[in-house]
């Protein structure tokens, strides 16, 4: 199978995590797109979407799938998203789609993290994905420098000549060189870097289930 397939077949796979009657939270990327086009042939048995990504908000509309502000829901019962990298314990590095903060924010007010990803995403130990951090522009510099303390290499990440410019009108700085043997005191050391906006470690919010595509079908993990 291809990769697109597999993506395919495991967003397939997470509408049985939806939960009728309510709202689902959606989060951002490739993978998640193949969910959001299978969440169409159910939209009229859930209430709506609440969306991590410009993006997301706007494949969800054009499929009729209604889109909640998050301040308007107390609680979503599952969240739906994809990984750049994901370990045995359900740990990710995410932001490979710039969403990284909206895409934790949505993770922290849901009950469940339901991971979609293909098996090549299946690490031992994160680090391998340059990591992504979203940084307010005035600390950049420093936040590299930090990172350089660390043994990390930080580049700041481009678009069109520019430096990308978040949802949240901030910027990201991709970290190559980092073995995250810890990702819990990682992510809670680093989320303390003034000027730090989001580390792309979700190990606070971690993936209680994780449905990888393989060559075999769906494995579904569980942490």
């Amino acid at each position: 199978m291809t990769q697109d397939e597999l993506k395919a077949l495991v967003g397939q796979a997470a509408l049985k995590y939806v939960v009728p009657g309510e709202i689902v939270g959606v989060g951002t990327g490739s993978t998640v797109n193949k969910f959001i086009d299978a969440l169409a042939t159910m939209k009229d048995q859930i209430k709506g979407a609440v969306s991590s990504s410009e993006a997301s908000t706007v494949r969800l509309k054009a499929l009729g799938i209604p889109v909640f502000d998050s301040n308007e829901v107390e609680s979503l019962s599952v969240y739906i998203d994809g990984a750049d990298e994901i370990d045995h314990q359900g740990h990710m590095v995410k932001g490979g789609g710039a969403a990284l903060t909206r895409e934790k924010i949505v993770a922290a007010q849901s009950q469940q993290f339901v991971c979609i990803a293909d098996e090549s995403k299946l690490v031992d130990a994160l680090g391998n994905f340059p990591l992504p951090v979203e940084v307010i522009p005035m600390a950049t510099a420093r936040v590299m420098r930090q990172f350089a303390a660390m043994g990390g290499s930080a580049v700041v990440r481009v678009k069109d000549g520019q430096p990308l410019v978040t949802d949240n009108g901030q910027h990201i700085v991709d970290v190559k060189g980092l073995k995250i043997t810890n990702p819990v005191a990682f992510e809670n050391t680093v989320s303390q870097w003034p000027g730090v906006v989001t580390v792309g470690v979700f190990a606070l919010q971690k993936a209680q289930v994780c449905l990888l595509g393989t060559s075999t079908g769906v494995k579904t993990l569980n942490f």
